[in-house]
């Protein structure tokens, strides 16, 4: 009799580890897809060359269309943005900046965040450009 259980064959697939795994493959999608920066909606003028903006300390101005200035998403002043610029400038003396400025804006807007880039001595900047419509 013993022989007979010992010979038992099992029949049933266990599905815990494919569950485990398919969690695991779930929470990893629903992170990486809310991680992305939410910014501020700017109309960008068009050009035909593309930047990367992949360096991990890159800070983000953005100017929008009624005049406003967010730095990293966050709406600032032009004084807030020199002190925080001068504070980032501290830690690390060479971190890049991106400026997003749209196609509406005022020019005088642009160059004001222009012009106190340039009184920091901040040389790693780029000016962000949407991608250029074919010719037809």
């Amino acid at each position: 009799m013993k022989a007979q259980e010992e010979e038992k064959v099992y029949d049933d697939i266990n599905i815990t580890p494919m569950l485990d795994l398919a969690y695991v493959l779930l929470i990893i999608f629903i992170i990486m897809t809310t991680a992305s920066v939410r910014g501020i909606k700017v109309e960008l003028p068009k050009t035909s060359a593309t930047v990367s903006l992949s360096k991990p300390q890159t800070q983000v101005i953005s100017v929008a269309n009624n005049g406003n200035i967010y730095l990293n998403a966050y709406p600032v002043t032009i004084s807030d943005l020199e002190n925080r610029l001068r504070t980032q400038k501290a830690r690390t003396p060479t971190f890049p900046v991106v400026l997003k400025g749209d196609a509406t804006v005022q020019y005088q807007k642009v160059m004001e965040v222009l012009d106190l880039l340039r009184r920091l001595e901040l040389s790693q900047v780029g000016l962000v450009t949407g991608k250029a419509q074919p010719s037809q």
